[in-house]
């Protein structure tokens, strides 16, 4: 099967490259060049022949799928369907062309994992806290206040860097762990989600790389693809990022800054040592780069000593910080923050007030009253207790479950930690049999840039109690070892050509 793919990204007309994969294959159906019955080439090896990535291949399988072209059977392939498709209506028509960007987004977007189906399952994937025990009285009653005290004061367009009475609290907490700074030093933002987004276009144009460690956040990697940026990876080792990788890395005259997560890191939920902070600030500085440090678990230390961050270490202005109060209050509140310094304040604001007006000060000022009686920290005393139950929690049952060859972090903090399976294991196939077996996981491969393969699972205990985490890991060690004996009584795959 001969394909020829259009990969001029000036040419904005171009089809995007999955259907470009789809349209041919259709067309060769049509002209009977393919069979009833015939198998398409493994998604594997058609991405590794022409040169795309795996996801490219799978949304283009997918598309003629949906048109009745093919059908997809699990565990035997895809194979050109029974009936002919010339009575079948054309691919839908694009209305008008996308921007390369929009385009490039979508793209990540298909390759983004589905849990369509695990409704009921066990929640192992979900990197968010338990509804369960949302702190919901204690915030309706400081919401109450706010709204009997102030009143129209917190329904108008407010403060574009956010309510003052909120970020003096968050500074003060800020200046008890070390960073030295004021209210005047922080830009109110929805959530850590949109902090990066700001911070990337502080830094970086379109076209510029940004360095980032491998695995990592996939919402940072999708945030750079909306702007036109390119991750360059620097892969994490056992201490953290590789400090030679990142000194290449930030010698590129392309390369703007460097996202890091040094606390509770997403997904591996490690933590680096402060040697390797000062090391990691020193070459940043050496090559006049910036280092945004991403702190949205900072609140949820539940073992070990705490480390100084990046912005407290930081002595020339070269760290910017995100916060968020996703992971340890509740997502709705949607209140997140940057840390930053002199004109990158003023650059922060400018670019905060060309994409809103501001956040929901209703929201930001019942924050503040409930930090200010006291209820945060007791919540987060809860939390931090809970967390610490559920992670020893895992660990048993990783260690119950897990077969030789696996290794696992073990985070101080924070909602998740880091499963390494041994070979030949997938986690592309393996997360998938686990959603059938009733638990959600999430794949190591979506952590990567380029989806490449991984052994990885990121495991979450946010959303899940003790015993809901042995009975998760049971069901996905058994479904490990299934495929292992699978793996053991296969002597190997015959190749199929069409």
């Amino acid at each position: 099967m001969h394909l020829e793919l259009q990969r001029d990204e000036a040419n904005r007309s171009a089809e995007p490259v999955y259907r470009q994969i789809a349209l041919q294959i259709r067309a060769q159906v049509e002209r009977g060049e393919l069979a009833e019955g015939d198998r398409l080439p493994p998604i594997r090896e058609l991405a590794q022949q022409l040169r795309v990535n795996r996801e490219t291949v799978s949304s283009a399988y997918e598309e003629l799928a949906a048109q009745g072209v093919v059908d997809a059977q699990v565990g035997r392939g895809t194979f050109v369907r029974g009936r002919r498709p010339r009575a079948l209506a054309p691919l839908a028509p694009t209305p008008a062309p996308l921007s390369l960007r929009a385009e490039k987004l979508l793209e990540f977007e298909r390759s983004r994992v589905s849990y369509g189906a695990g409704r009921g399952a066990i929640r192992l994937h979900a990197l968010k806290p338990d509804a369960r025990h949302y702190p919901i009285d204690a915030f309706r009653r400081s919401l109450a206040r706010v709204m009997t005290e102030l009143g129209a004061q917190v329904l108008d367009y407010g403060d574009p860097q956010g309510y003052q009475g909120l970020r003096a609290l968050i500074a003060e907490r800020l200046r008890a762990s070390g960073v030295v700074v004021g209210a005047e030093s922080l830009v109110l933002c929805q959530g850590a989600s949109q902090g990066i987004e700001l911070v990337l276009r502080l830094f970086a144009d379109s076209g510029d790389a940004v360095a980032v460690e491998e695995p990592t956040y996939p919402n940072a990697l999708a945030a750079m693809a909306a702007l036109g940026l390119r991750a360059l990876p620097v892969p994490m080792r056992k201490g953290g990022i590789d400090l030679d990788g990142l000194e290449r890395a930030l010698a590129r005259p392309d390369v703007k800054a460097l996202y890091t997560i040094p606390t509770f890191h997403n997904p591996l939920g490690l933590s680096t040592t402060l040697e390797h902070r000062r090391e990691l600030l020193a070459i940043a500085a050496r090559h006049g780069k910036a280092v945004i440090e991403d702190a949205y678990e900072m609140d949820l230390r539940y073992a070990g000593k705490a480390v100084a961050s990046l912005a407290g270490l930081d002595d020339e202005g070269q760290v910017v910080q995100l916060l968020s109060f996703s992971k340890s209050l509740f997502p709705g509140v949607r209140i997140g923050a940057v840390v930053a310094r002199g004109r990158h304040v003023d650059a922060l604001l400018a670019l905060r007030h060309a994409a809103d007006l501001g956040g929901a000060l209703p929201l930001q000022a019942a924050l503040a009253d409930f930090m200010s009686t006291g209820a945060y920290e007791r919540h987060l005393a809860s939390q931090r207790k809970r967390l610490k139950s559920r992670r020893d929690a895992l660990l048993a049952a990783l260690a119950r479950e897990m077969p030789a060859g696996a290794t696992w972090t073990q985070p101080e903090g924070g909602l998740q930690l880091w499963l390494e399976l041994p070979e030949p294991l997938d986690s592309r196939e393996l997360y998938a049999d686990a959603m059938r077996a009733g638990v959600l996981v999430s794949p190591g491969f979506q952590f990567n840039c380029d989806g490449r393969p991984s052994r990885g699972f990121r495991l979450s205990i946010g959303s899940v109690d003790e015993a809901e985490i042995a009975e998760g890991i049971e069901r996905f060690g058994r479904v490990i070892r299934e495929r292992l004996e699978a793996v053991a009584s296969n002597n190997g795959h015959a190749s199929i050509h069409i």
